[in-house]
């Protein structure tokens, strides 16, 4: 009877205390002229703040949008062995509907109605692989607001994707200065 107890609780454990739940606030931006994107998350775990950033050149803005929250759902995986919720907080709608369209998108092979490719679908795939495969929930947020905690955060992301592009901007600039 001991060892059955023993048994469970260590069962309980396994299945409740010692996954790690992961709070995550991404963001992406890009130069709609040079077409420099920038992204960037805060990855909370417990007390833990986890930066993640980087630029990516011939991009667009949903395409930054989606690589935020794509690496920061590869960070946790290669990570945190233990893996529990993970709750991303967005101000891309676009994101945020990915988990309401893909069985819609699947079904129809990520085509559109006109039969053309759905819109970054090699990041949609790669972002549908990891909510098929992590527990993850999306919420969406006001864009470039100050304010409640969930707002501050991606106001700090926001900044940081944006910085990316101006520090990229500017060494561009002095490159063609010194050339």
């Amino acid at each position: 009877m001991l060892i059955v107890i023993v048994l469970l609780y260590l069962q309980f454990l396994e299945n409740n205390e010692l996954k790690m739940d992961h709070i995550i606030y991404t963001d992406g931006s890009c130069h709609s002229i040079l077409k420099i994107g920038g992204w960037a998350s805060a990855i909370f775990v417990g007390e833990e703040k986890i930066i993640l950033k980087g630029m990516v050149k011939d991009t667009t803005h949903q395409r930054m949008e989606l690589l935020a929250v794509i690496e920061s759902l590869s960070y946790v995986r290669a990570n945190f062995q233990r893996q529990g919720r993970t709750v991303i907080y967005t101000d891309s709608q676009y994101v945020v509907n990915i988990p309401i369209r893909k069985e819609k998108m699947k079904a129809a092979g990520f085509l559109t109605k006109k039969e053309l490719p759905v819109r970054n679908d090699d990041l949609v795939k790669e972002l549908i692989g990891f909510i098929e495969s992590m527990e993850v929930t999306f919420n969406k947020v006001k864009a470039h607001q100050k304010g409640d905690a969930h707002q501050n955060q991606n106001h700090e992301v926001d900044v940081l994707a944006r910085q990316i592009i101006r520090d990229h901007k500017r060494s561009m600039e002095t490159r063609s200065t010194l050339s």
